[in-house]
């Protein structure tokens, strides 16, 4: 277990230094019609159509908000495919085949900064809901939403932790688009009337201070201050940052807007400058990709909808590809686990982690109490666990020892010294604790 830290922190070392680069643009570009989020979706477009790249091409529904659909690329509609989405389940995805000419949708347009400073909260808001901005850092949670909160908002909070092993999406796009990233979250102090931003990132990363030290000296009256936490997993964890930056005790089951801060990752504020500046919707993200499973790693700017098989292959193909993979999108401790590489770069998909599997067998629980002294809610994965497996299911009993609270941050199965899967316990714990 020590040599495959110490390899995954190698990792994202070596990632870290390694520039963004443009991926290859694949023949077909996929679009879910629907995700985690919303389960179903009405589809604008036939099989046949041509579609320009940013196009409105359908609407997908959830329980409270509705996400706007746009083409990710110029082409021509022939029709739908499954594949697995970044929840690691099934979904329909439409299918375009790129036309390689990029063909702009009539409806982005350049605002000047004169146009963009008369713009008020409400209209911010609704730019934001037609380019469908949502959370990029992992958790697509719709960004206007989060605006259209009636709290007074006295600090806004931009997450640039990125405390995954193996993830540095967020960190190259820091490094590398320092402007953009500063004018979205003068758009958001606009939005909120507040001028007071926190970019937050972890104090070990000297070259994110040193970029930002310089960018933030050419913007002085901006409003944002670097900064720099505690060097530990999990920092970026949204309760553990808040309080972290400003002192503030956001209760579990609480939002922060309850309490004065607005937070968002680094990359949707990037995001959010282009929604604004060009409304444009997000039709590329930044992606890492790593493992001992490939021949070499990379950091890609990749289209929406891009295949990560194209992927894998600019990175050289899978190194021993006699070995049976793994394969994680997201970071190693909260990410999603795929049978397959048969998956599709959405929106916030920030890594693909590939790894040679090494078969585990589980140990019985020995009692050494790591995984409560890991826990940062202060919860009992073990005892969870113990509840998980009587037959029947006590509910009570279930609830009683408050899964729900869980982030999901994986530090429970990652310290078990019997390699038990607690976070698979407690994540089913969650769903009898929903129960009525």
């Amino acid at each position: 277990m020590i040599a495959k830290t110490r390899r995954i922190q190698d990792s994202k070392k070596i990632l870290g230094e390694l520039p963004t680069v443009p991926a290859p643009a694949p023949e077909f570009l996929f679009i879910a019609t629907d995700n985690a989020r919303c389960g179903k979706a009405d589809v604008f477009i036939k099989e046949g159509d041509h579609v320009n790249c940013c196009q409105l091409i359908g609407m997908r529904h959830a329980a409270f908000f509705d996400q706007p659909i746009h083409a990710t690329c110029s082409g021509t509609f022939v029709g739908y495919e499954r594949h697995y989405h970044r929840s690691g389940k099934l979904v329909n995805f439409i299918k375009i085949h790129n036309d390689f000419k990029d063909t702009m949708d009539p409806s982005v347009k350049e605002r000047s900064d004169d146009e963009i400073k008369k713009l008020t909260k409400d209209d911010i808001t609704e730019i934001l809901k037609n380019c469908a901005s949502v959370g990029l850092g992992g958790s697509s949670f719709p960004t206007y939403v989060k605006f259209q909160t009636k709290n007074k908002i006295d600090h806004i909070i931009i997450d640039g932790i990125e405390c995954e092993p193996s993830v540095t999406a967020d960190h190259r796009m820091m490094l590398e688009h320092p402007e953009e990233i500063i004018k979205g979250i003068e758009i958001m102090e606009q939005a909120f009337d507040c001028h007071n931003a926190l970019l937050c990132v972890k104090k070990k990363y000297q070259d994110l201070a040193d970029v930002y030290d310089a960018e933030l000296a050419r913007h002085p009256d901006c409003g944002v201050k670097l900064c720099r936490l505690k060097n530990f997993y999990p920092q970026g964890w949204e309760i553990a940052m808040i309080k972290g930056a400003t002192g503030i005790v956001v209760p579990h089951g609480h939002l922060p807007s309850e309490y004065g801060v607005m937070n968002v990752n680094v990359t949707t504020a990037y995001g959010i400058y282009l929604n604004v500046k060009f409304n444009k919707p997000v039709i590329e993200r930044n992606v890492s990709i790593s493992g001992d499973g490939i021949v070499h790693p990379a950091n890609f700017r990749v289209r929406v909808g891009t295949p990560i098989k194209s992927l894998l292959d600019a990175c050289g193909g899978y190194a021993e590809p006699e070995k049976k993979k793994v394969f994680i999108l997201g970071g190693p401790m909260m990410g999603a686990s795929l049978p397959n590489d048969d998956c599709i770069i959405t929106k916030t998909v920030t890594s693909v982690i590939v790894l040679n599997e090494e078969k585990w067998k589980e140990q019985p629980c020995i009692r050494c109490g790591s995984c409560v002294l890991s826990c940062p809610v202060g919860l009992q994965p073990v005892q969870i666990m113990n509840a998980m497996k009587s037959v029947p299911v006590d509910k009570a009993r279930v609830k009683a020892l408050n899964p729900l609270s869980c982030m999901e941050c994986g530090l429970c199965s990652y310290s078990c010294t019997s390699k038990i899967p607690l976070l698979d316990y407690v994540r089913r714990a969650k769903i009898i604790a929903k129960l009525p």
